[in-house]
């Protein structure tokens, strides 16, 4: 007879214990069974595409197929606010995002850090890689052969993004040169103060001179798709204003299109803050208003954000930024270029570079894009 452990007795099972007990055992299992099964649904990575029928789910998920990240292929969803494509891994973490009516893709990648000691004691430590797309995002494009091919050489890819371009102007940054001698990166400093910013534009009249452009900064005339060629001012070499550092980095650094002036005829970036703030380039993440706005959670690396300043009457936008994400103190931190400053900067000199709180910029924010 075997052995029953302490505590334990025997006892005969009649017909109806039995029947009892077989009952018992049959329901547990069932139990058993429907644990497992809602625990599968439950799952991160088995779970629905939210916001999508059970058809259009099997289509998303099978535009996976032939684009793998490093672990496996990959699954595309869509959410909202704004509008949006973003790609997970098989453990269903999001390795990147591409926003509906936007060229701005942002990857994960590996982390990095940017910092500034000289004007601030935090840094900013990211894995988003800012890119541009060769094209406007729209819904579905995960499944256009031009998209595969861009994706698979960018994954990982550690070549400079929109962020690393950025910081090639701040104080200390090294100088580099073009094989036809045309130095295109290195410190910048602002637009300079000079008797001639009071200009006459004709007889009794004046006007302040705009400031420095791009090509101010790399010293060598440009023409525009428009046929109109900019001239640099010498006075301004190794310059440049808020905008100008945007169209430095996104546009002749990146390959954004780029606008000879103010205008709402072509598709290129426009010259001044205001005129970009107003424009139909990217998606507004954050609407222009004349107030602050509540929240700003949806802003993402690499989106312009748009400041309004004493300098320019009737609530204009006077200055631009670009947005980095959470600095190492939780705070959102943005780079501009500001005189204050004396150039590009995500540091706190001549301003907190903060969107959060009650410092001049953060109180002036006014709207944001993604080009």
């Amino acid at each position: 007879m075997k052995r029953l452990l302490p505590g334990i007795r025997r006892f005969p099972l009649t017909k109806n214990a039995a029947l009892f007990l077989v009952t018992a055992v049959l329901l547990a299992a069932s139990y058993g069974l429907t644990l497992q099964l809602r625990h599968r649904t439950d799952s991160p990575a088995a779970s629905p595409i939210s916001q999508a029928s059970q058809a259009s789910q099997a289509s998303l998920a099978s535009t996976g197929a032939g684009i793998r990240g490093r672990t496996g292929p990959l699954r595309f969803e869509r959410i909202g606010n704004p509008a949006r494509t973003v790609a997970r891994d098989r453990r269903g973490t999001v390795i990147a995002t591409f926003t509906d009516g936007a060229r701005t893709a942002v990857l994960t990648g590996p982390s990095r850090t940017f910092a500034e000691p000289r004007t601030t004691d935090v840094e900013v430590v990211s894995k988003s890689w800012v890119r541009l797309l060769p094209k406007t995002w729209t819904r579905g494009a995960e499944r256009s052969g031009w998209f595969r091919t861009w994706l698979r050489s960018r994954l990982g890819s550690r070549d400079p993004d929109i962020l690393a371009t950025a910081f090639d102007y701040i104080a200390g940054a090294p100088a580099r040169t073009t094989a036809a001698g045309v130095k295109y990166s290195g410190a910048a400093r602002y637009t300079p103060s000079t008797p001639g910013d009071s200009g006459r534009a004709g007889p009794g009249k004046s006007k302040p001179r705009t400031g420095s452009d791009f090509y101010d900064y790399l010293g060598i005339p440009w023409t525009f798709p428009d046929t109109v060629t900019r001239r640099p001012e010498k006075d301004r070499a190794r310059s440049v204003d808020s905008s100008g550092y945007v169209r430095l980095v996104y546009g002749y650094r990146s390959g954004f299109p780029l606008n000879s002036r103010d205008s709402a005829a072509g598709s290129g970036l426009q010259r001044t803050p205001d005129a970009i703030a107003h424009g139909r380039l990217g998606v507004p993440v954050i609407p222009l208003t004349d107030r602050r706005p509540a929240v700003i959670q949806q802003l993402q690396p690499g989106d312009l954000v748009f400041f309004r300043t004493q300098e320019l009457p009737g609530g204009r936008i006077g200055h631009i930024g670009i947005y980095l994400g959470l600095d190492t103190a939780d705070h959102p931190r943005f780079i501009s270029s500001r005189k204050n400053a004396g150039g590009p900067t995500m540091g706190d000199k001549g301003g907190t570079s903060r969107v959060d709180g009650d410092g001049y910029y953060a109180q002036g924010l006014r709207a944001a894009r993604r080009l």
